[in-house]
């Protein structure tokens, strides 16, 4: 990762979106790895986490991540989720959060050496210039080996560095259980990536 030691940094994740791309790629993100891991590269400012809930629902299954991370260290950025019903009557849900991410990192560029954002949405693309023309450098996570890719071609040109998600995936991936049941699936995936590893320095 290019970072530096003593610059100030801030993290702005689009939770739906990194969970749909740590989901398309297969592992669970552990969030208290992903904040350590920052942390420890530099001087960690805030850690920001969006989503939307639906307040109606008895149970959501994401209730205990957001109390989880409100406890240890995420500042949460959460609205209520709009439920509406398509052309075809079909119940939808719409959660955007683009508007609460853009305006604090706008409003936190100037305490910031360094924004990372966790989002491959090609609509940043504006917000990541306005960022960078006030001094700030942009790091884009996201992936392009995910099938389809799910980072936008002009977001990722538009950033200083971009991190694909797989490159941390060791790092940040949540450790299960040798008895769970995606642990064996784990365990096969580590042995396969040492494998091409090792291929590729053998070639």
């Amino acid at each position: 990762m290019n970072f530096y030691p003593e610059e100030r940094i801030a993290l702005f994740i689009d939770g739906a979106n990194l969970y749909a791309t740590s989901r398309t790629l297969g592992f669970d993100i552990d969030y208290r790895r992903l904040y350590d891991l920052f942390a420890k590269e530099c001087r960690l400012v805030r850690a920001f986490y969006y989503t939307a809930l639906i307040e109606d629902q008895e149970y959501s299954p994401i209730r205990p991540l957001i109390d989880w991370l409100d406890y240890n260290g995420y500042s949460m950025v959460t609205k209520p989720a709009k439920e509406f019903t398509d052309s075809q009557g079909r119940r939808r849900v719409k959660g955007d959060m683009d508007i609460e991410l853009a305006v604090d990192m706008l409003e936190l560029a100037d305490r910031l050496d360094h924004a990372v954002l966790f989002s491959g949405d090609g609509d940043f693309r504006r917000l990541v210039e306005a960022v960078q023309q006030k001094g700030v450098r942009v790091t884009v996570v996201s992936s392009i080996r995910a099938q389809p890719p799910l980072i936008a071609d002009e977001l990722r040109r538009q950033a200083d560095n971009f991190i694909d998600l797989v490159e941390l995936q060791d790092r940040i991936q949540r450790r299960l259980p040798p008895d769970h049941p995606r642990a064996n699936a784990q365990r096969q995936q580590a042995s396969q990536s040492y494998e091409e590893e090792y291929a590729d320095e053998e070639g």
